[in-house]
């Protein structure tokens, strides 16, 4: 099959209309539809249904998208290691995290990086999906849990835990609890039992109802749960990373945790040369030691 089709088809079926992925390719739409018929010419089948409101592909098509979107994974894998035999760091670094780890603990640090870096081009996917490295669908991930997929080099960083955190404007106004049925007395601000999450943190939650708890809060992220506690809407369940930036949060009882949640960096295998996934790696690393002499210094005091 000609390559220049098959670009050109991938960019119509991605964009699912003849005049955006004119656009994109910088063609006429007249040019783009006779390179879309004569591939479905050369193979003897119709890759589109055509309507009003656009393009569909045909089953004959989609199998042919599979292909292109794979091809077009391992090209831009390949690109990116090109770049990356540079000696700079630069480009686009595609990061994949939870919502909470994200918003809280890594997009805060992040200016730090880009001094380091000025010309990396951080994308920040906050998703609680895993998404596919191997497929490129994004090219470094931090998840709560060590990664199954093959292929992948990982690295843990720390350990967490879900605990108990108020405000102290809210314990000011309100008896903290000194015994886990105490809690029964307060709003509970915390994440869905349906909602996506860490095993340990469900767990945690799942003992916690136990107590008949009649007023709570849910979110469906840990975001939204710092969110009202530190506007004293009641008592959170949180991750422990959260204190060294949020000093205001005070711990209620302390003998009550959930079990350690591993946190994991990883990516592709191919990728093991590139310049940009060392220096996000190792300036994660440097911060979460920062993070943990911190935490056991606030300890020691």
């Amino acid at each position: 099959m000609d390559w220049d089709k098959l670009r050109i088809f991938h960019a119509v079926a991605d964009a699912g209309s003849l005049t955006h992925a004119g656009d994109t390719l910088h063609l006429s739409q007249s040019a783009v539809s006779r390179q879309i018929r004569a591939l479905e010419e050369s193979l003897n089948t119709t890759l589109f249904h055509r309507h009003a409101r656009g393009l569909i592909l045909t089953e004959q098509g989609e199998l042919l998208f599979d292909a292109t979107k794979s091809m077009n994974k391992r090209l831009e894998a390949a690109s990116a290691r090109i770049r990356d035999s540079e000696e700079e760091v630069f480009g686009e670094l595609r990061v994949t995290t939870t919502t909470g780890f994200g918003t809280l603990w890594l997009a805060p640090r992040l200016p730090k990086l880009y001094e380091l870096y000025p010309d990396l081009k951080i994308d920040l996917m906050l998703e609680e999906r895993v998404l596919d490295l191997p497929m490129r669908e994004a090219d470094v991930a931090i998840r709560m849990k060590e990664p199954s997929q093959a292929d992948l080099i990982r690295k843990r960083l720390m350990s967490v835990r879900m605990r108990l955190y108020a405000s102290k404007t809210y314990l000011e106004t309100n008896k903290a609890p000194v015994e886990i049925s105490d809690i029964s007395d307060h709003r509970l601000i915390c994440q869905s039992l349906n909602s996506i999450q860490v095993a340990a943190g469900a767990t945690l939650l799942q003992h916690l109802m136990t107590y008949d708890i009649p007023n709570t809060f849910t979110v469906n992220n840990y975001f939204g749960v710092l969110q009202g506690v530190i506007n004293n809407i009641g008592i959170g369940v949180l991750p422990d990373y959260l204190t060294e930036d949020f000093p205001d949060l005070v711990r209620v009882l302390p003998d009550l945790e959930s079990g350690e949640v591993p946190v994991f960096l990883a990516y592709p295998e191919e990728l093991r040369q590139s310049k940009r996934i060392a220096a996000f790696r190792d300036f994660v690393q440097d911060e979460i030691f920062t993070h943990r002499r911190k935490m056991r210094e606030a300890v020691e005091i």
